[in-house]
């Protein structure tokens, strides 16, 4: 009653000035864990005032909650609770921090980072995040197992670590969706959020455990803690690796990237493969479009070509070639020689070659020219 909202704004910081004495002076362990039980139910049962007036209050003197040097040396069990009460305290200035961040209370108001944008999203949950790892902090050690005031406090903070990873979650499921459209500095930070959030659910199972086992949260329920894909983890390494190269970037521009994605990528080549293909030539035109750049190198004999094409500079050697008599072929080898061309359609040197006259012939007709 002291502290809400009713209550003229000095006597709630006389109160916080009261408490935040009390953590300062004592050295005892049990008094500094009931002061910050105190402050916890506070923060959790007063309206967001209290919050703004202790937030106040640290920024104009030492921070009331810092208890990084607390110790209390009476007996060997009072070291583990120390370590446990300092622990607590570093969780409660986070949840301060936290508020101060989000503007508003988990535990009081829910979560809202469902609807955040991206701006809004790479901020808010790195804070969350920084509260669980706080949260996880809390697992007692040692002798601070099975103390009941401990585990009264430990009760408190279970309870609250279910709407926090909540928020966690749901937040995490947006920046998801909005991946792909950051740009390269938005996109790191979500990848680290992203990676940090996997880390955390899996300690945060094995918190869980041990919560059960000391039977801390009063009957709360835990949730089921489930790991994130591997599979979209790699998707965005591979964002990352390849992102838009300046900061104004058009939608279009930035979804290309996706398409590193091995779902996406297979898609191209089965649209082509369900194209129309062209119709198919009739086959007397793909017969004739095989045969006509075809053509087999002619035979030197003529044996197997019936009718080569003969250049005109094959025709000059084979005249340059003919070993002809002097008097020249007679008329009658002459017009057979003429029909055999016709007959066999070869010319060139080749025929000159075989209708050539033989050595003996050739030795005569030298001999007639030396005795004229």
């Amino acid at each position: 009653a002291a502290i809400s909202a009713a209550r003229p704004r000095a006597d709630v910081a006389y109160c916080i000035y009261a408490l935040a004495r009390r953590l300062s002076r004592t050295h005892n362990w049990a008094v500094a864990l009931k002061t910050l039980i105190v402050i916890h139910r506070a923060l959790r049962e007063v309206d967001p005032t209290f919050h703004e007036e202790v937030i106040n209050y640290g920024s104009s003197r030492r921070h009331m909650l810092n208890m990084s040097h607390f110790r209390d040396d009476s007996s060997p069990t009072a070291w583990d609770y120390s370590a446990w009460v300092r622990s607590y305290a570093l969780f409660l200035e986070e949840r301060l921090e936290c508020f101060r961040v989000l503007k508003y209370d988990i535990e009081m108001e829910g979560h809202r980072t469902k609807d955040l944008d991206t701006a809004e999203v790479v901020e808010h949950l790195p804070a969350l995040q920084q509260l669980l790892f706080r949260v996880l902090g809390c697992q007692p050690l040692g002798a601070a197992t099975h103390n009941l005031v401990i585990q009264l406090a430990l009760s408190l903070v279970a309870s609250e670590s279910v709407k926090i990873y909540r928020a966690l979650s749901d937040g995490t499921v947006n920046l998801v969706d909005k991946f792909f459209d950051m740009q390269r500095p938005d996109a790191m930070r979500a990848l680290s959020i992203y990676r940090r959030f996997r880390q955390q659910a899996e300690v945060l199972s094995e918190f869980y455990e041990v919560c059960k086992r000391l039977d801390a949260g009063r009957g709360e329920r835990f949730i089921k803690i489930e790991q994130p894909p591997a599979s979209f983890l790699q998707a965005m390494e591979e964002y990352v690796r390849e992102p838009p190269q300046t900061s104004t970037m058009r939608k279009d521009q930035i979804e290309k990237p996706k398409e590193v994605l091995a779902i996406e990528y297979k898609k191209a080549p089965v649209v082509q493969q369900c194209s129309p293909s062209p119709p198919l030539p009739e086959p007397e035109e793909e017969v004739e479009k095989v045969e006509k750049p075809i053509a087999e190198p002619p035979d030197l004999l003529g044996l197997n070509d019936p009718a080569p094409v003969a250049s005109k500079s094959d025709e000059k050697n084979a005249l340059a070639l003919a070993i002809v008599p002097a008097g020249g072929f007679p008329a009658e080898q002459t017009t057979s020689t003429a029909a055999q061309v016709q007959a066999n359609g070869t010319t060139g040197w080749e025929l000159a070659l075989v209708t050539a006259p033989s050595s003996n012939d050739s030795a005569t007709a030298t001999n007639k020219m030396v005795h004229i």
